[in-house]
C-alpha cells in the first residue's frame, strides 16, 4: 500500500460492511482473505496452516479472526450465518488446519500469510485486512503480487517463453473476455 491515506468511495466503506462478527478488520476482510486463497487453489482445500501477525495474532480468537479466516477458506460469505459455526464446519468438510503467530514482515498489523493446500497443489496467499472490509494481497507463493480483490483479477501460471502471452490473451479475446 503507498504512503499516503486509505481512499474511500463513500461512508459505507468507512463504517464498514454488513457482517457476522464484531469487526469490519477482524471480520469481513478476514473473510474475504480467505476467500481469495480459496479462488487462487482453485479446488477444494484440506489443510489450511495461517500465520498471524500484530493485532490479527494477539486478537485472533477473541475477535473471531480465527472463524472468519477458516469460514473464507470454506466458501463462506461475509453474510453467512455459518461463521461462528466455522470449526465445525471445516471438521464436518474435513478441512485441517492450525493457527501460529509470527512476524511476517512490515505490513499492516492485520496480516496473515495463508498456506491452503487441496488435493493437488498449495498456494501461499499474504495479504491484510485493511479496514471496511478492505483486503490487500501483498505476496502470492511468495512473488510480490499487490492486488485488493475487488474487482476480477486473472493469475496466470506459465514459463516464460515466446508467444505464451499473445495465446493466452487470444484464447480471452475468443472467449469474448477482452
Amino acid at each position: 500500500m503507498g504512503s499516503g491515506p486509505a481512499k474511500y468511495q463513500s461512508a459505507y466503506e468507512i463504517i464498514g460492511p454488513v457482517m457476522v462478527g464484531p469487526s469490519s478488520s477482524h471480520t469481513a476482510g478476514a473473510v474475504r482473505i480467505g476467500n481469495i486463497a480459496r479462488q487462487l487453489l482453485n479446488e477444494n482445500p484440506i489443510y489450511v496452516k495461517f500465520s498471524l501477525m500484530g493485532s490479527f495474532a494477539e486478537t485472533y480468537q477473541g475477535h473471531g479472526t480465527d472463524l472468519a479466516l477458516l469460514a473464507g477458506v470454506l466458501g463462506l460469505s461475509t453474510m453467512d450465518d455459518g461463521i461462528p459455526n466455522a470449526k465445525k464446519i471445516a471438521e464436518e468438510n474435513g478441512l485441517q488446519y492450525e493457527f501460529t503467530k509470527g512476524v511476517l514482515g512490515s505490513y499492516h498489523p492485520n496480516t496473515v500469510l495463508v498456506e491452503l493446500t487441496g488435493g493437488a497443489r498449495t498456494v501461499k496467499v499474504l495479504a491484510s485486512s485493511l479496514g471496511g472490509g478492505k483486503v490487500e494481497v501483498q505476496e502470492f507463493d511468495e512473488y510480490p503480487f499487490k492486488f485488493s480483490g475487488e474487482r476480477p483479477t486473472l493469475v496466470n501460471r506459465h514459463s516464460d517463453q515466446k508467444g505464451v502471452i499473445a495465446e493466452l490473451s487470444d484464447i480471452l479475446y475468443q472467449k469474448g473476455s477482452i
